[in-house]
């Protein structure tokens, strides 16, 4: 007996009923149905090779699509780090293949930066065009080989960092070549990296250029210009520097012609490079000069970039050397492109009086030349008084009192009261003796400094005395 609650059985189909869904169409699929040929019943092959086809095609695009990506990547330079190696304070790596061929160059890749052993660590706001002859890479032996073995005869300089050697390249060309001193604090290590770095990178008549360098295991050279007559300091103090009086003193025209010549290579560091290059050790010895007496600054070993703080400020330790240290780089190590300036003060001092920055061999009040000569430079008695004796009184009396008051204004004691590198070369273009080298420069001139070299000494005596 069936239970009540079941639902009731369905009927069984009649016969009209079978014969009704026997004859009702299937409902219409979407897709066609696949042909069949004639009695083989083979699929139709257009079925087949559609699907493999539009497969292939998708691989083809995926792949082109990789390989344009993979194309733009590689093209796409660097970003520069405003930061560099510059500053130094990084670990240094020994480069990897640096000499693995004398032919490598890296000139205006190495401006772009993307260059050299180092590349792209200094930020460049505009990258000037590169050398005619680019960074060339040496190695070891040709370099041997161009300064004759190393001789002590080729000998033309010594430093705290190394010797510098007089050389031939084998194309003939004339070279300084520095091989730099490695200690256990890596010092040699990062003043290299730090000159390929920035002279590399920079293009300036008033710098000594970078012919090349050579990384070859444990040996760190350095391949410059040579400059024919030297240093400075050869010049203005011959005894001092070991060169026995040979050299002829120089003229009055000459030494302002470098003064200009120093003044504008710090210009550039200070106002056309983006952050500012600190050279930190601008002295009469890093002043070099060529066959027609034109000055190159040199030895970027110590350099620092500028802070992009308001004050361009950076704390770092104290090097340089003793006499040329502003006041306030040497007591807190506070290091400002006005640093700088205070040493090009006490060069233009060297130039204007033949004196050595520090000299215990002088009587008592005259040791430190910048507190001997800042209160007589405005004067103007003690002033001819004091100038070098080799120029032998030929000097324009005007002249010389504008320097003076340039030389008072680079060496005072507060940075905010130097002027600006630019201020300094306006202010000695119309007393430089004019040459075809001596274009003007392309910044406009300030009024900082141009009151300051045409007042009289009584305004300038008190400014001195801040």
């Amino acid at each position: 007996m069936a239970d009540a609650s079941s639902p009731p059985a369905p009927a069984p189909l009649g016969a009209e009923d079978l014969a009704d869904a026997r004859l009702a169409p299937w409902p219409a699929s979407p897709w066609p149905a696949p042909r069949r040929d004639g009695g083989g019943g083979r699929m139709n092959p257009l079925f087949t090779i559609l699907p493999v086809s539009a497969l292939a095609i998708g691989l083809v695009l995926l792949v082109a699509v990789a390989v344009i990506l993979v194309a733009t990547r590689r093209a796409r330079p660097r970003k520069v780090d405003a930061g560099g190696s510059c500053n130094g304070d990084g670990k240094p790596g020994a480069p990897t293949s640096s000499c693995s061929s004398h032919n490598t160059r890296c000139g205006y890749a190495a401006a772009a930066g993307v260059g050299c052993i180092y590349a792209g660590r200094l930020g460049f706001s505009a990258p000037p065009p590169p050398r005619s002859r680019g960074a060339q890479v040496f190695t070891y032996r040709e370099l041997e080989r161009a300064t004759d073995g190393f001789s002590e005869g080729n000998v033309v300089g010594r430093g705290a960092s190394g010797a510098v050697f007089r050389g031939r390249l084998a194309d003939g060309t004339p070279a300084a070549i520095k091989r730099l001193r490695l200690d256990h604090r890596r010092q040699g290590e990062r003043e290299f990296r730090i000159e390929v770095d920035l002279l590399s990178r920079m293009d300036s008549p008033y710098l000594v250029g970078l012919l090349g360098y050579c990384a070859d295991q444990s040996h760190r050279l350095l391949v410059f210009e040579f400059m024919p007559n030297g240093s400075l300091r050869s010049h203005l103090h011959p005894s001092a520097s070991g060169g026995g009086g040979a050299r002829q003193p120089l003229d009055w025209a000459t030494r302002l012609g470098i003064a200009l010549d120093c003044a504008r290579a710090l210009e550039f560091l200070h106002e056309h490079s983006s952050p500012a290059v600190i050279h930190r050790d601008f002295n009469c010895s890093n002043v070099l000069l060529d066959r027609n007496l034109r000055a190159r600054v040199s030895d970027f070993g110590m350099a620092k970039l500028g802070s992009n703080k308001a004050d361009g400020q950076v704390v770092t330790r104290v090097l340089g050397t003793t006499g040329y240290l502003a006041p306030e780089y040497a007591s807190t190590g506070k290091l400002t492109t006005k640093s700088d300036v205070y040493s090009y003060g006490v060069v233009l001092l060297e130039l204007l009086t033949g004196r050595v920055p520090v000299d215990t061999r002088r009587p008592p009040g005259q040791h430190v030349l910048v507190s001997w000569a800042l209160p007589r430079l405005t004067n103007r008695q003690k002033l001819v008084q004091m100038v070098d004796p080799a120029l032998q009184g030929q000097f324009a009396l005007k002249d010389l009192v504008q320097v003076a008051a340039i030389a008072a204004m680079c060496v005072q004691t507060k940075a905010e009261y130097r002027p600006l590198m630019t201020d300094v070369v306006q202010s000695l273009i119309p007393i430089a003796k004019p040459t075809p080298a001596m274009s003007c420069s392309s910044t406009p001139i300030r009024a900082a400094l141009e009151h300051v070299i045409f007042m009289g000494s009584s305004h300038c005596g008190s400014k001195t005395s801040s």
